[in-house]
């Protein structure tokens, strides 16, 4: 199902659990992934591509698949790890997972395709070099 390419992960963050995450059997409910997903995938961003205009720009959601591999409890110590490992010329492949800080083990695994998208065009767009050198260089894609 997700396929990785790239072997590590630079950007880790930290993720916090909040009371309604949890449902009535302990857990986390699944639907509460992507919303940590989303955050890392906000905060992985904002870091490596800090000077984006956010406002003529979009990164849109084409494809999103996820494994879950074991349930997060309400007391867990979590984080969300991102990376991308592919760069084509409109679209990348996002690789994200959750991992429970104190063991180390994957919770869940998120792969994304996402396509940049001009606004005001309402297009998709090619990969700017700036972006594409940025995530090359933190990522360590050839």
């Amino acid at each position: 199902m997700i396929e990785e390419r790239n072997t590590e992960f630079h950007h880790v963050m930290p993720l916090q659990i909040r009371f309604n995450d949890v449902d009535k059997f302990g857990h986390v409910n699944n639907t509460i992934y992507f919303e940590f997903y989303d955050t890392t995938k906000t905060n992985y961003f904002a870091s490596v591509c800090p000077h984006v205009d956010w406002e003529q720009i979009a990164i849109v959601v084409v494809k999103i698949e996820a494994e879950f591999m074991s349930q997060i409890k309400a007391n867990d110590h979590i984080a969300g790890r991102t990376r991308v490992s592919k760069i084509g010329n409109k679209s990348f492949h996002l690789e994200q997972d959750v991992i429970d800080t104190d063991t180390q083990e994957v919770k869940s695994r998120c792969l994304s395709i996402m396509v940049l998208y001009d606004l005001k065009q309402q297009q998709a767009i090619p990969f700017p070099d700036e972006w594409r050198k940025a995530i090359s260089e933190y990522d360590g894609l050839a």
